[in-house]
């Protein structure tokens, strides 16, 4: 019962939202937030704690002033999300403003290939609309698989209506996938700053230990490829910022596995610079640390 609920408020949200005007929906997502945040649920809570990591110095009143402005930050990128589908290309082309975009188009035009990974800022969705739309870069991503299967299906059908090959993210199969994409000179895009699987990559982040998925690093290493740290932020509605950071290099010494550790260590550091540069915009309303995972009951 409850799986199919939360299918029907998804398939409520693109076929509904997407039809409001744009004030409408952006005041419908405030008022979701602020209701949110008012009832200091978990997720209210747990962001507020991870925010408390990125802002240590920060007063009880601060960190609720931000996790207030971090809900309504998260609503934007849902109402945004769901109207995605019906924006023209002049239409994101106005609502997208990222720095330093040649590194992306130089990188391309070498014919390497390049991993963009991105932290959870801002609306990832949106800059992905710019790359296909705005920039004629098609490129493949991974998608978790959500139970129940049909709201997989939906948010597959709605990354691939905006022009994104989409892979489920099972493993080895998907690995390969990304990899002839990268070899073949094309564009792949991972969100990466979160892991809880076994094979995740141990990183300082934020002064604390988190781990963080291996994969960007061994992608660049086995094919060549170019990685590149991506941040964003919001501006003033409707315009989201960015910047795509210059390529990590690939340390000339070392194991594959110290290879991995340090390319890693080196993308939360550039995550990090934009996390504390727009606390309020980074959706992290789950647990990170493994000092928070391990306060779970077994």
């Amino acid at each position: 019962m409850r799986d199919r609920l939360t299918d029907g408020l998804y398939g409520l949200g693109w076929s509904t939202v997407k039809k409001l005007p744009e004030p409408a929906a952006a005041a419908l997502g405030r008022t979701i937030a602020d209701t949110a945040w008012k009832r200091r649920g978990k997720s209210v809570l747990r962001l507020e704690s991870n925010l408390a990591r990125v802002v240590p110095d920060a007063s009880p009143e601060r960190l609720a002033e931000l996790s207030k402005a971090g809900m309504r930050s998260y609503m934007r990128y849902w109402m945004e999300s769901f109207r995605l589908p019906t924006w023209s290309a002049e239409h994101v082309k106005d609502s997208v403003r990222i720095k330093d975009a040649h590194h992306l188009k130089d990188g391309l035009a070498s014919g390497r290939g390049v991993v963009i990974a991105l932290p959870h800022l801002a609306n990832w969705d949106l800059a992905g609309v710019w790359a296909t739309r705005v920039l004629g870069l098609p490129f493949t991503t991974v998608a978790e698989r959500l139970k129940p299967e049909t709201l997989y299906d939906r948010f597959v059908a709605y990354r691939e209506s905006l022009g994104m090959e989409v892979l489920p993210h099972s493993g080895g199969a998907a690995f390969g996938t990304l990899a002839r994409r990268l070899r073949s000179g094309g564009l792949v895009c991972l969100v990466a700053d979160r892991d809880l699987s076994a094979s995740g990559i141990e990183v300082k982040y934020f002064g604390e230990t988190a781990r963080m998925p291996a994969g960007p690093a061994l992608l660049a290493q086995q094919t060549g490829a170019l990685l590149m740290p991506v941040t964003l932020w919001y501006d003033e509605a409707p315009v989201m910022r960015g910047r795509i950071h210059a390529p990590l290099e690939v340390p000339k010494t070392g194991t594959r596995a110290e290879k991995t550790s340090s390319m890693t260590q080196a993308l939360a550091d550039a995550f990090a610079t934009g996390i504390t540069e727009h606390p309020e915009d980074w959706h992290m309303l789950q647990r990170l640390w493994l000092t928070d995972l391990e306060e779970r009951p077994l």
